[in-house]
C-alpha cells in the first residue's frame, strides 16, 4: 500500500484498484433478473442471450463515442460474454 499526503495527514492508498462496488452490484442484479425471467418463462434462453448481445453492441458504441480505452471496453465485453455463456449452458 502506498500513501498520499492530504490536508488531514497521510492517507493509505491501495496499489491495486478494486472493481467498482456499485458496478459489481448492478451487474449481479441485472444478471440475476435475466436468469429469473428465464426461470419463470418470461424470456426464453435465446431472448436472454439476445439481450446480452445487444448490451455488448451498445457498450462498443458508447465506449467508442466516449473515447474509452480498448482495455476497459474489452473488460466490459468479457463480463458480458461470461453472462451470455451462463445462459448458453442453461439452454443445453
Amino acid at each position: 500500500m502506498s500513501s498520499i499526503a492530504t490536508g488531514d495527514g497521510v492517507q493509505p492508498v491501495p496499489l491495486i484498484l478494486e472493481p467498482d462496488a456499485h458496478g459489481q452490484a448492478a451487474l449481479l442484479l441485472a444478471e440475476s433478473i435475466l436468469h429469473a425471467l428465464v426461470e419463470n418463462s418470461v424470456l426464453s434462453v435465446a431472448e436472454a442471450i439476445a439481450v446480452v448481445e445487444t448490451a455488448a453492441e451498445v457498450k462498443v458504441e458508447v465506449a467508442t463515442l466516449a473515447g474509452e480505452s480498448k482495455d476497459r471496453m474489452q473488460a466490459s465485453l468479457d463480463l458480458l460474454t461470461r453472462i451470455g455463456q451462463s445462459f448458453e449452458t442453461d439452454g443445453e
